[in-house]
């Protein structure tokens, strides 16, 4: 045992500092202006928006189809640019839908499945009726447009 201590020792000295340098490297949400936080939601009149999205300049062609689908198939849970409303479903331009959080995959899923309430006290999210792959794969396209444009990545 006393040949492998240095080992054991180093090994271990070794992965401390890769904890810290993962720490310090690695972008938090509160670096970027945004948290984990849900907020205050008793201070926002149901059915308003949850949040503030800055809207991005320009929209690429795959995420200007998104906008349309989004307009047409989740605004009215979701809201106008994905704000959320109050009372009916969370904004998805927050730090629990970045990609690091919730994976592209993940809002195929909830779109043609349905999705518990994890993160939102909302209730249960049901299958939309009639979303195709492509509509979501468009639809991610302008969700992460605008989370970039409001510091979320």
């Amino acid at each position: 045992m006393s040949k492998l201590l240095p080992y054991v020792i180093g090994g271990l000295a070794l992965a401390g500092v890769a904890v810290v340098v993962t720490k310090v490297l690695t972008p938090t949400p509160a670096a970027s202006g945004h948290n984990m936080a849900m907020p205050d939601l008793s201070q926002i009149a149901q059915g308003a928006p949850i949040v503030k999205v800055k809207l991005p300049a320009e929209l690429s062609p795959l995420a200007q189809m998104g906008k349309v689908a989004f307009d047409a198939k989740c605004s009215t849970c979701h809201g106008e640019n994905a704000a959320g409303r109050n009372g009916k479903a969370p904004p998805l331009v927050h730090p629990y839908y970045r990609p690091g959080h919730h994976a592209d995959a993940a809002f195929l899923i909830a779109a043609q499945a349905g999705v518990r309430a994890h993160h939102w006290p909302f209730g249960n999210m049901p299958p939309v009726k009639g979303v195709t792959q492509a509509d979501v794969k468009a639809i991610v396209a302008y969700v992460r447009t605008l989370q970039e444009a409001n510091g979320i990545f």
